[in-house]
């Protein structure tokens, strides 16, 4: 059995208070102590690899977690807002104890998948800074399970 930390970035504020690149912004007061949270939250499960979108924020709700296991953020653009269901091949092939951060659209995307194959039932929940703890058997994911954003 494969695990695989499934993470929705934390709070950026709104995206149309920004002015700048989208791609570049990043996360606000409140995102960086769900960051910390979200940090706390998968330390102790012995999270082994980290994979992020490029965008800043997907990767600052990360840091704090490789701060603490001295990991390095890789980026993988398939968890890129728009890649859709590209993010199912990174969560196949992330290995076991995996944490990946993504975008609202990728967590909704994989969700929807999962519940048409039976695996989600119920709300299909993705808050800014939750996470889904996905359990695979080979490639396939056989249960998943909603932690809410921290704090």
């Amino acid at each position: 059995m494969t695990t695989v930390y499934f993470v929705r970035h934390a709070h950026a504020g709104d995206r149309e208070d920004w002015d700048g690149d989208d791609r570049e912004r990043p996360l606000s007061k409140k995102g960086r102590k769900q960051a910390q949270g979200i940090a706390g939250e998968l330390q102790p499960l012995g999270v082994r690899r980290l994979i992020s979108s490029s965008y800043a924020r997907c990767t600052q709700t990360l840091e704090p977690l490789a701060e603490e296991l001295g990991l390095k953020v890789e980026v993988d653009d398939r968890l890129a807002e728009g890649a859709g269901l590209q993010a199912l091949e990174v969560v196949r092939e992330a290995g076991d104890r995996a944490a990946l951060s993504t975008h609202g659209d990728i967590c909704s995307d994989l969700l929807e998948f999962l519940a048409r194959q039976g695996v989600v039932r119920g709300a299909l929940q993705a808050e800014k800074g939750s996470t889904w703890v996905l359990e695979l058997e080979g490639s396939r994911i056989v249960a998943a399970r909603y932690l809410p954003a921290p704090g």
